[in-house]
């Protein structure tokens, strides 16, 4: 890892593809100057163990070795030592990871420069699609109005890098861009290292987590660095690509309108978080007002010097100069401060003047705009101004693009959604009631009771217990949002465990309570069920139909343009059912549901609550799309985007393009040419419901044998994720014992990512698909496995997760377990083998990732360098229990070597 002995995971040229040869150059290059960083931040000496190290790591994987002799070298090693080869590792995998990322978009470049063919599942390559199948510009410009893409952003208590490493990374990653054009010289190019290098010794000297767990602020900051220092910078070029597209395909490009728009959790998720409340949803909504309002400022000024065009040589409209003569009459003093010598540039008066109506919006002065549409009319007049008077070279395109930003984050920047349990809504109802039997009422009944108060007719007496003054702060605190920032500032109300249409009018009747009532006398609220245990998702559709069949909820969704949004919850189906009885479960119950909101008359929005792993949902979003059935997507794409998620897709600017293109590309695709009905498809569920159900039972038999959950805690490093500072929210519900029904899906998931077991994302598959061949043949199995997309993506989602994965690790980390590694290990070495064979034999492949080879060498660039830090891992957490579980330098250790695989594994929570 230095000149002499450089990282020499990119050894083999052969193995990279001619496109990937610069990603091994660039590998190489950055390896060693890690090299060079740890010989002088450690020792030269320290620099040879990590290359030893690394190199027994390669030897065993080579050879097929086992893990004792490698992990007998590093047992028993000092803490500190440990803790500092674990960052000396996931220093490494900081600079593949930003080597891989910028490698795509030299691949993006490539692209654009030959021009030859679009990139595929690129915007060009889906409206060329689009034509191909008949598409012409009139039907795509008619469905540009139908689609809306909403990424939300979620906190992820598996990765939360702080804001200062983020900004480390950023530095790193343009220090490479500015050499992807081969123009550099020699001393830039020498510059460029000595910037990277800059920024990679102050990460290394930046602990990778805070000592303190953050707060919700940390988090709504976290996610703030996306939204405003990456997403408010591309999505201008976000939309100029789009017309781009347009334009090169069908030689003209429309009007374009808004379709795309930004959600967010953080600061909204009561569910299981005490930290989060009326007040976090009032100050989350002020800081982003506060952020995107200061974006504008600064925006505007920057096109202060741009729009210095002077009356004199070039005239401007009737209509801008109306506007500022009125806003010089309404504000004489702002107009005063505008320097005289300015006179005949209007462009630069009204610009003061918008600068200043901006900063009265921030202090909620006299002279604020009253919406973000007023704001964007005076954008809009310039922008007109502009276009007839020759200046469409003279500043039109970058006061275009700041109206785009305008349409996209208005004075909200992200829509707030809120989130509570149906079982706090129902605490709060009975405690109001006087009910001390609300729980044993039927749904029905319960529904009954609740008439009066979701309508209306009566208003929910007041209660002075804990849930309902907490509760009424928080509709108290959307209603004066909605009247400050707007009612695009609120995204929808989400019912974690609704079971019932009682838990919807239950929130109706708590927000009347609460005061959140337009002037029409409606709840302006999209209610939205979370449907997210396999049983609630069988059940969906009849909750739907009940609610449509209730006259108080239907005269609400009147009112809501007869739009339901139903959240699908890919996280709490798997933990609770495993991973194939959650896949089947959510696209059989999408199917279910718009059959039954098709009957209804009604439209449905899906919202995917999905995580960073396979088990929680977590895959490439365009496969995800064209994997969905047919006619669920209609134009709308809203999904959530967790932790790792969001630093893969969105932490660089140009990657953050390349994402959204290829979400509108695949909902476009998906929307106005969907795959055509499929016959066979009526078999595929047949067999899909046999795979499910023996996979399910296989899944069941494991997690719910006697001593499991002691298993659990003492085969992975559960207790150490549980001791962290990643989120706000902990790790099970509160109140709740450690049982599985009440451990938040996240920490399971992220706790067998550690153990390199990987159990959620697998278990149970080969026993179902098994089944199947058993049952229907092997041949009408693997047709199914080719033919449908759904089961396609599935089966290499499953292929990706035990590549991943490594039973010889699983295995020392379940030793850990005592006597419980002999009852449990054995299964899980068997199901593994049996889920292996099938995927294989299915396939027809000689290995998992056969068909994914960029994929596969990914994984063994980064196994040498995951391999021991999960083994130090297993020493450490021995070690670490045998003493009492203190908290100290092993502790330290442990927390570094978490961070550390999680960098590497990646998709682990």
């Amino acid at each position: 890892m230095n000149s002499s002995a450089t990282v020499s995971a990119s050894s083999s040229i052969s193995e990279f593809a001619t496109p990937d040869l610069p990603l091994r150059d660039d590998v190489r290059r950055l390896g060693a100057l890690v090299g060079d960083m740890l010989a002088e931040q450690v020792s030269p000496d320290f620099l040879a163990q990590v290359e030893a190290i690394r190199t027994a790591a390669i030897a065993r994987r080579q050879k097929g070795e086992t893990t004792e002799q490698l992990a007998s070298t590093l047992a028993g090693m000092d803490a500190e030592e440990a803790e500092a080869l674990i960052r000396a590792f996931s220093a490494y995998f900081q600079v593949v990871n930003i080597a891989e990322r910028v490698h795509r978009i030299r691949r993006r470049r490539d692209y654009q420069r030959k021009g030859d063919a679009p990139q595929p599942e690129g915007l060009h390559a889906s409206l060329r699609k689009l034509k191909e199948q008949g598409v012409d510009l009139a039907e795509a410009t008619r469905w540009l109005e139908k689609i809306d893409l909403e990424p939300v952003f979620t906190a992820h208590p598996t990765e939360a890098v702080r804001r200062a490493l983020l900004e480390k990374e950023q530095l790193m990653v343009a220090s490479l861009v500015a050499g992807l054009d081969g123009s550099r010289t020699p001393g830039e190019a020498a510059t460029d290292a000595a910037r990277f290098r800059m920024a990679l010794t102050a990460a290394w000297q930046t602990a990778d987590s805070s000592p303190v767990r953050p707060t919700v602020a940390d988090e709504r900051e976290h996610v703030g660095f996306y939204l405003t220092e990456v997403l408010y910078r591309v999505v201008p070029v976000f939309y100029e690509s789009l017309e781009h597209a347009f334009d090169e395909t069908y030689g003209s490009a429309p009007e374009l309108p808004r379709v795309l728009r930004f959600g967010t959790w953080v600061g909204g998720d009561m569910d299981g978080n005490p930290n989060v409340d009326a007040t976090t949803i009032a100050a989350t909504l002020r800081a982003q007002r506060q952020a995107v309002l200061e974006r504008y400022l600064k925006e505007l000024w920057q096109l202060a010097s741009l729009l210095s065009q002077s009356t004199t040589l070039v005239p401007v409209s009737d209509a801008l100069q109306a506007r500022l003569a009125q806003y010089q009459a309404a504000m004489p003093q702002a107009a005063a401060r505008s320097r005289p010598r300015h006179a005949d540039m209007p462009y630069r008066l009204l610009n003061d003047l918008m600068r200043a109506r901006l900063r009265a919006t921030l202090e909620e002065g006299p002279d604020s705009y009253a919406s973000p549409a007023e704001f964007a009319e005076d954008v809009q007049l310039i922008l007109d101004s502009l276009e007839a008077h020759k200046g469409l070279h003279a500043g039109w395109f970058a006061v275009r693009r700041l109206q785009w930003r305008v349409r996209t984050f208005g004075f909200h920047l992200a829509r707030l959604d809120v989130r509570q349990e149906s079982s706090v809504h129902g605490r709060a109802v009975a405690a109001a009631l006087g009910d001390g039997g609300w729980d044993a009422h039927d749904a029905l009944a319960r529904a009954t009771l609740l008439q009066p108060y979701a309508s209306g007719e009566q208003t929910l007496p007041a209660s002075e217990d804990e849930g309902n003054p907490r509760l009424d702060a928080v509709f108290a605190a959307l209603s004066e949002a909605r009247r400050l920032h707007g009612a695009d500032a609120l995204g929808a109300y989400i019912i974690s465990m609704a079971h019932s249409r009682a838990d919807v009018l239950t929130v109706l009747a708590l927000a009347r309570r609460g005061g959140l009532v337009d002037d029409h006398g409606d709840v302006p609220l999209d209610i939205a069920p979370l449907f997210e245990t396999v049983d609630d998702l069988r059940h969906g559709p009849e909750v739907l139909r009940d609610l449509a069949a209730d006259p108080v909820y239907r005269k609400h969704l009147a009112a809501r343009g007869d739009t339901q949004m139903v959240m699908l919850g890919y996280s709490d189906s798997g933990k609770d059912g495993g991973t194939t009885a959650s896949r089947w479960g959510l696209q059989r119950g999408q199917v279910e549901l718009l059959e039954a909101a098709q009957e209804l008359g009604i439209k449905l929005t899906f919202f995917h609550g999905r995580g960073g792993s396979i088990s929680r949902g977590g895959g490439k979003t365009t496969r995800a799309v064209d994997a969905s059935p047919r006619g669920s997507v209609d134009g709308r794409l809203r999904v959530t985007e967790q932790g790792e998620v969001i630093h893969r897709k969105y932490g660089i600017r140009a990657l953050a393009v390349r994402s959204l293109e290829q979400s509108l590309g695949a909902v476009m695709v998906s929307s106005i040419r969907p795959r055509a009905a499929e016959p066979r498809e009526a078999q595929w569920r047949k067999i899909m419901d046999t795979v499910s159900r023996a996979s399910n039972r296989a899944y069941l038999d494991f997690v719910g044998a006697k001593g499991f959950m002691d298993y659990f805690r003492t085969a992975t490093p559960i207790d150490v994720i549980e001791r962290m500072t990643l989120g706000s929210r902990p790790s099970r519900r509160l109140g709740q014992d450690a049982a599985l029904d009440n451990l938040r899906a996240i920490p399971w998931v992220f706790g067998w990512s550690q153990a390199r077991a990987t159990i959620p994302g697998w278990y149970g598959v080969g026993s179902g698909l098994a089944a199947a061949v058993e049952e229907f043949g092997e041949e009408a199995v693997r047709e199914m496995g080719r033919d449908w997309p759904f089961v396609r993506t599935f089966l290499d989602d499953i292929a990706m997760v035990l590549a991943k994965g490594d039973l010889g690790i699983a295995a020392l980390f379940s030793q850990l377990s005592g006597e419980l590694h002999g009852q449990f290990f054995p299964k899980i070495e068997a199901e593994h083998e049996l889920t292996r064979h099938w995927l294989l034999r299915l396939n027809g492949a000689d290995s998992l990732l056969q068909h994914d080879q960029r994929l596969a060498l990914s994984i063994r660039l980064r196994n040498p360098y995951i391999d021991p830090m999960s083994l130090l891992q297993v020493d450490l957490l021995k070690r670490w229990r045998a003493a009492g579980r203190e908290d100290d330098a092993l502790l330290r250790a442990l927390v570094a070597s978490v961070n550390g695989v999680s960098q590497g594994v990646q998709n682990t929570g």
